[in-house]
């Protein structure tokens, strides 16, 4: 990780940089807000307040998604409430011991390595779930509620909308996985449970599961009806793609497969894929009544 230091005092910023290089940090050094924002490159910033005839508020603003921590020498409005308004993360108090500094760097460099984590994770769910409907039904989900479908991804993204539209957070739990009590048990009381695929469990499994989840949040999804003592709603999908209880013909999964990604591949491709011939696709569109537009 790589620090940029800006302080106008030479032996002071000349120290915090050897402390900071021998604790495995590369370090470089500026004196001027205007020499910073042209030539550095650092992941983290200290910056000096006090540095005479010069506004440091532009380096904030261009660097305010990097770690911007602010040494300061008196606390006021100019030199710490404000540029943490602008977008500094903290700040410290001089003289400071290495090792607080040292604390409030790596600190801010796990929050932002979280936050990529949590920014990706929720691209990627949302790229997922992205051709999943579920207009007409997010307004019957409440908690704790158990939820029969034929499609578990639909519960999947439901339990994600509900979480996004209600400010819970919401943790995820497979009952396929073998610590799933474990999990459970060390949920923070105050978050949404979503708990897929009960049908998976045993009926003693189920009790043990009913009972941890006493006086707590959430959703359960299950593809076959399983009696319980909280209140049940039933949410299908039409697609016979997605209906695990039923075999799909040939025709219902070449016509799903056409329709899906007749704009992906070109006809050569696609009827390859399938096993069938070009001639034979073309027969299976005229059959079916799927014409692909130019």
């Amino acid at each position: 990780m790589k620090i940029t230091i800006i302080e106008n005092e030479l032996y002071l910023a000349q120290s915090i940089s050897t402390k900071l290089n021998q604790a495995g940090y590369e370090t470089e050094v500026f004196s001027s807000i205007k020499e910073a924002m042209t030539s550095s490159t650092g992941d983290a910033y200290l910056l000096s307040t006090n540095l005479p005839g010069q506004n440091f508020n532009p380096l904030i603003t261009k660097y305010k998604e990097k770690i911007i921590i602010l040494m300061v020498s008196y606390i006021n409005n100019d030199t710490v409430a404000a540029p943490l308004k602008l977008g500094a993360n903290d700040y410290i108090v001089k003289p400071f011991m290495i090792e607080e500094l040292q604390r409030k760097i790596e600190h801010y460099k796990e929050y932002q390595t979280l936050k990529k984590y949590k920014n990706l994770y929720k691209e990627y769910s949302e790229y997922l779930l992205n051709d999943i409907s579920i207009t007409n039904e997010i307004d019957k989900i409440t908690t704790p509620m158990v939820i029969v479908t034929n499609y578990i991804k639909l519960v999947d993204k439901l339990a994600f909308e509900y979480a996004k539209q209600n400010d819970r957070v919401l943790v995820f739990i497979p009952l396929a996985v073998k610590n799933w009590k474990e999990k459970i048990e060390n949920a923070n009381p105050k978050h949404t449970l979503y708990i897929s695929e009960l049908q998976t469990l045993k009926k003693a499994e189920r009790d043990q599961l009913f009972d941890l989840l006493k006086n707590r949040e959430f959703i359960i999804s299950t593809t076959t009806e399983i009696e319980t003592g909280f209140k049940t709603i039933e949410i299908n999908t039409d697609n016979k793609l997605y209906d695990q209880n039923e075999i799909l013909t040939i025709d219902d999964y070449v016509k799903f497969i056409v329709n899906s990604f007749q704009y992906q591949f070109p006809d050569t491709e696609l009827s390859k894929k399938l096993g069938i011939s070009r001639k034979s696709l073309w027969e299976k569109r005229k059959k079916y009544g799927i014409f692909k537009k130019k």
